[in-house]
């Protein structure tokens, strides 16, 4: 395409998680209950590590940094939904494009590279090592996508993205392609691949257990991580075998909103909430401010 028809773009205009009007202020009430209870859950999660000693093991650390990226997964998309669905306008200026999209990759990746540290029980400086491979690699795929020259400047989405992006380059931007399919699945399916294999090693152990009682306290176990990887990896796996062929408008983007606003909403609830001691722990919490309570209204 001719340079003389490129667009200089100071800012993008979502096109929302659906166009239907009708459907807007159930998309405003799903949005705002979903961002509430993630920040709830995930704030409830880190005040009890904080306060209980109990849980200030290497295990729950992993479980704080999981919380952790899952609410500014879900902060740096939700709250700017809500806005733009109350005002009707849903621009957002070129840097904070690119700050989101930032921010999305690098928090969507860790969250993977979490999963997989907590599967093999790996020790702390793995977590130092995901944020040194999930940054770089975030920011090169910003910078890539900041360089590109865009034909318009509506995007078909809630947020800034890499598909939708790439859709709105004046010229196909083959060397961006290429990263993400090679540098890009391989940051993505690494920790993939750990926590297949990990679940094979369970498995032929689980095979090898002769009593029912150790069966169900391993099943048990796993449940509850195999639960959110299930809900992670299938939502992405779902995404890549159906792309935007699906007649129902708005398909993307509402099965985008389940991977980066409601899985992370119930990671807390299914992964760490439910958990024997984190139930302890906040039933410790809740009688001690009880108690307070009660001191405080004698007083």
């Amino acid at each position: 395409m001719d340079e003389a028809n490129w667009t200089s773009v100071s800012e993008f205009v979502f096109s929302g998680v659906s166009d239907r009007q009708e459907l807007q202020p159930l998309i405003f009430a799903g949005l705002l209950a979903t961002y509430l209870v993630n920040v709830i859950g995930n704030s409830m999660l880190l005040g009890l590590m904080w306060a209980n000693p109990l849980l200030r093991t290497p295990m729950y650390f992993l479980l704080s940094q999981l919380a952790i990226a899952d609410m500014c997964m879900v902060s740096v998309i939700v709250p700017q939904a809500l806005v733009h669905i109350l005002t009707q306008h849903g621009a957002i200026s070129f840097t904070g494009c690119m700050v989101q999209l930032f921010i999305c990759v690098a928090m969507g990746n860790m969250g993977g590279y979490l999963l997989a540290v907590v599967t093999w029980s790996l020790c702390l400086k793995m977590v130092a090592a995901s944020w040194a491979v999930v940054i770089p690699h975030a920011l090169l795929h910003t910078i890539m996508i900041a360089e590109l020259h865009y034909c318009g400047n509506r995007l078909q989405h809630f947020f800034c993205d890499l598909p939708p992006l790439l859709l709105l380059s004046c010229t196909r931007p083959i060397t961006i392609e290429l990263v993400i399919y090679t540098e890009g699945f391989l940051v993505v399916l690494t920790p993939f691949a750990f926590i297949l294999a990990s679940y094979v090693r369970i498995g032929v152990a689980v095979a090898r257990l002769r009593s029912t009682q150790a069966l169900r306290k391993a099943l048990s176990t796993c449940s509850s991580h195999l639960t959110v990887v299930l809900l992670s990896y299938g939502t992405l796996v779902w995404l890549f075998f159906h792309p935007d062929s699906s007649s129902i408008p708005g398909y993307k983007q509402q099965v985008t909103f389940f991977y980066t606003a409601v899985v992370p909403t119930l990671n807390p609830l299914i992964y760490s909430l439910r958990n024997k001691d984190v139930a302890a722990a906040l039933r410790r919490a809740k009688k001690k401010i009880l108690t307070w309570g009660t001191l405080r209204n004698k007083d």
